[in-house]
């Protein structure tokens, strides 16, 4: 698998989707494998329910005992074979914002999508007062020029009217940034910004940190 969605939950290590081997094809093949302090408790992975679509660079939650899966794509660039330098070759690719919930019933459950497709945001994801907030990413590519969009607001999905809002924006754009929340404050930091205000494509890899008021 590539990029596969990643979390645990339940006491067990729970890896689905992603992209198969050529990075391009989705997986659904869901995979969990229980552990504990660190150490796997079992010496093969057990076959779970398949995730209904696959597709790598989506949010992985636990909240409220549920399982999320949030955004992804399908398609990535795929390597060229025998390239000695490991070029990788430019393949159509859809981005979506699909969320998916597994609980009790051990069977996926399709919920509200996100405001906008939304993908690299593996990491972009905090859960705060009964609600998952997401920051960043990318969405569907330039219709002409086919070029990458990144995202810039910041999303809500509440956990009790399991629904989404736009709660603010970010100060740029920016995709596979890290997320985290301390104290009342929403701190983001890392990543693959814009190249302006009036340019969403993704230039220059930052390390900064940032970080705002929630309130939610």
């Amino acid at each position: 698998m590539y990029a596969p969605a990643t979390q645990l939950w339940r006491g067990r290590l729970h890896v689905m989707g992603g992209g198969k081997e050529d990075r391009h094809e989705p997986g659904l093949e869901h995979w969990s494998l229980a552990v504990k302090n660190g150490k796997a408790l079992e010496n093969e992975w057990r076959a779970e329910i398949p995730i209904p679509r696959g597709g790598p660079h989506r949010a992985c939650v636990v909240a409220n005992d549920k399982l999320f899966v949030i955004g992804g794509q399908e398609g990535d660039f795929m390597p060229k074979p025998g390239s000695p330098i490991f070029k990788c070759a430019r393949r159509h690719e859809v981005v979506y914002g699909d969320v998916y919930m597994l609980d009790n019933e051990a069977k996926w459950k399709q919920l509200s999508p996100m405001p906008k497709p939304d993908s690299h945001i593996e990491f972009a994801w905090v859960v705060v007062n009964n609600s998952i907030v997401i920051v960043g990413g990318t969405t569907e590519k330039h219709p002409i020029t086919k070029k990458m969009i990144l995202v810039g607001e910041v999303f809500r999905f509440d956990l009790e009217t399991l629904k989404w809002s736009v709660i603010g924006r970010m100060p740029f754009r920016i995709k596979t940034a890290l997320a985290g929340y301390w104290d009342g404050w929403l701190y983001f930091t890392s990543g693959q910004r814009d190249r302006g205000p009036d340019n969403p494509t993704p230039k220059k890899v930052v390390g900064s940190m940032w970080r705002t008021k929630l309130h939610v």
